[in-house]
């Protein structure tokens, strides 16, 4: 069982999708948490993000931004960053992998539709990785 970190800035939309979707593919094969490196933990997941998931069934709604910690990276075994360059964690042994989205954030719904079902299929595809890791 892997445990993966989904970092963005301010895990308010790409982070909290990824983690979602990730943890209903995996059905707790591996599990998963998600942060941002400038999270504010009073804020809220943006509205068009909680819509895109509510669609798909997953409920953002009363979900609250969480800041990154140290302790956050180093119990993850896989780590996915997400637009947060230099401020990400760098933590020697863990795998990383970046993944290049547009932020969420102030764009139409066919937009966060777009990154939603781009974020499903990178999900999708780590899942195969981590589920049959000799390859």
């Amino acid at each position: 069982m892997a445990h993966v970190l989904f970092v963005c800035l301010h895990n308010a939309g790409r982070s909290q999708m990824s983690r979602a979707l990730f943890d209903r593919a995996a059905q707790g094969r591996h599990t998963s948490e998600s942060a941002g490196s400038r999270a504010d933990p009073e804020g809220h997941v943006h509205p068009a993000v909680v819509q895109a998931m509510h669609e798909l069934g997953i409920d953002l709604s009363g979900v609250r931004p969480q800041p990154l910690t140290p302790e956050l990276a180093q119990r993850a075994d896989v780590v996915v960053t997400m637009g947060c360059g230099d401020e990400c964690p760098y933590i020697p042994g863990k795998r990383y992998l970046d993944w290049d989205l547009e932020d969420p954030k102030g764009r139409p719904i066919d937009e966060v539709h777009a990154t939603r079902d781009d974020i499903a299929r990178r999900v999708g595809s780590l899942l195969a990785e981590l589920d049959d890791p000799s390859g």
